[in-house]
């Protein structure tokens, strides 16, 4: 391949986002401050979205071999980078109050966030399975250590707790990767294809290895939007990770797998396999989430049916990657506003307590419980959270378009069973608080009634209230996000 084969401009996005984390290390030998650090990953998140902005998604692929480009850009890939960075700028503010009281090295958060970001984008403009994978181990391997920070752990949570949420996340996800490599392995065996373009579903004698091929390369790719069977490290790791890190595991890093999901059941057969994880991921995770007592745990569970939503319309094939990228972004924005609104209405460099802590707390904090009640009627599907409700009006669209009727009624079923925990914890911020002075067996929920108005952090307001406006807008006028999209 010549050297006048690779186009820069449509690299842009990746040039931005690996140099942010250059600028992050530098500024943190140079300077050391938090100010520093903190504002060049800002800054470099920025620079990462207007230059996936300006780069466009109509520009030819780079890296090509004839036809086959590693490096593919498109309307999707453009959107992606997009909300990577804002996500990564996103929970940058959520974190900055538990870095200031000197939890986590900045240096190492700031650097880690944005090694994340340049796998992200990498995910999304991937144009072969080497490249898509080396994308998401670059997306999540950063998310390991972020994970074990013990520093960044408040020190009367048991001091293990984040070490082990990063011990199960890495061994699980070892195995995830190794099946999804072996499934590629057997899948290039049969075929001789690695780039996207040229995937396609094999015929003849070597048709059952490509087909075996195709569903270990689904089931591992799973792992990243904590699909049934791989869906057991999502709880534990959510709650022993600081609630920023949380966030970004629950939408950055559940986006990524969805971005590999789409490359692949795009061009394989693999709707059979995908259908069967959907409605697994969907019902698993709406039953159990109705038993959970802790709020960053029921936001987990909550997320892996939110997962199972997007695998039921990947389940579709080439016709319902436009509907799980709708979805997904959708998805993204709410789950980060519902992240946004506990570490809000949580004290800095808590973790997400118990969901009886948030009894009365919209009655305290109007705005802060107005946020968070936005985030869970939008998963749920339900105005207010009209974002949430185009998201679910789409997946079902397309599912009965293409003959799905039968999954459609299955995603229609879930959506209502989500509808307990969801009023639940709505219901629980406006009930009422007990006044200072009556024993209550919670010492936390007697703090709040004592302090009523917590002041929020500039950082961490100024989040939630961007979140919050993204999510009304696209409420409002979802085909800004189709027309991008397409």
């Amino acid at each position: 391949m010549s050297a006048q084969a690779v186009d820069h401009v449509s690299l842009l996005p990746l040039y931005a986002a690996a140099g942010t984390a250059v600028l992050v290390l530098i500024a943190e030998l140079a300077v050391g401050r938090l100010a520093a650090v903190a504002g060049s990953l800002a800054l470099g998140g920025l620079a990462t979205a207007v230059c996936a902005i300006v780069a466009g998604g109509s520009r030819r692929g780079t890296f090509c071999t004839g036809a086959a480009c590693s490096w593919v850009p498109s309307p999707l890939a453009a959107v992606a980078a997009v909300v990577f960075a804002g996500l990564t700028v996103g929970v940058l503010a959520l974190a900055v109050p538990a870095l200031r009281l000197g939890t986590a090295p900045p240096g190492e958060f700031c650097f880690l966030l944005a090694c994340s970001l340049t796998g992200g984008v990498t995910v999304g403009y991937a144009g072969d399975l080497i490249t898509l994978i080396v994308g998401l181990e670059t997306l999540t391997l950063p998310l390991y250590v972020l994970v074990g920070l013990r520093r960044f752990a408040p020190r009367e949570r048991v001091t293990t707790a984040a070490a082990s949420a990063s011990i199960t996340f890495l061994v699980i996800s070892v195995v995830s990767t190794a099946i999804a490599l072996l499934g590629a392995a057997l899948n290039y065996a049969a075929t001789g294809a690695l780039h996207l373009s040229v995937l396609v579903d094999a015929i003849g004698p070597v048709r059952p290895v490509a087909a075996v091929g195709a569903a270990l390369l689904v089931i591992g790719l799973a792992f990243k939007v904590a699909a049934v069977p791989l869906h057991a490290w999502a709880p534990p790791t959510y709650e022993g990770a600081p609630l920023p890190v949380a966030a970004y595991l629950s939408t950055a890093s559940k986006l990524g797998g969805v971005l590999a999901l789409a490359a692949v059941v795009s061009r394989l057969d693999a709707g059979s396999v995908t259908a069967v994880l959907a409605v697994l991921t969907m019902t698993i995770g709406n039953l159990v989430a109705l038993r959970q007592t802790r709020m960053v745990r029921l936001l987990a569970w909550s997320s892996i049916a939110q997962a199972g939503y997007i695998l039921a319309a990947l389940a579709v094939g080439g016709a319902g990657v436009w509907a799980a990228a709708a979805y997904a972004v959708f998805f993204m924005v709410l789950e980060f506003i519902a992240f946004a609104a506990v570490v809000a209405l949580r004290a800095p460099g808590a973790d997400g307590g118990e969901i009886v802590n948030y009894r009365g707390a919209g009655r305290r904090s109007p705005w802060r419980g107005a946020a968070l009640v936005l985030a869970l009627a939008g998963l749920a599907g339900l105005p207010p959270g009209l974002a949430g409700l185009f998201a679910k009006v789409t997946i079902v669209d397309v599912l009965i378009d293409e003959g799905w009727g039968w999954l459609a009624g299955v995603v229609a079923l879930n959506a209502v069973v989500a509808l307990a925990y969801y009023v639940r914890v709505a219901a629980t911020l406006y009930a009422s608080a007990p006044r200072v002075g009556i024993a209550v067996a919670d010492p936390e929920l007697l703090e709040a009634a004592a302090n009523p108005r917590r002041p929020v952090p500039l950082p961490v307001a100024a989040a939630l209230v961007g979140g919050a406006l993204v999510a009304v807008v696209l409420g409002f006028a979802p085909q800004l996000l189709f027309d991008a999209l397409s």
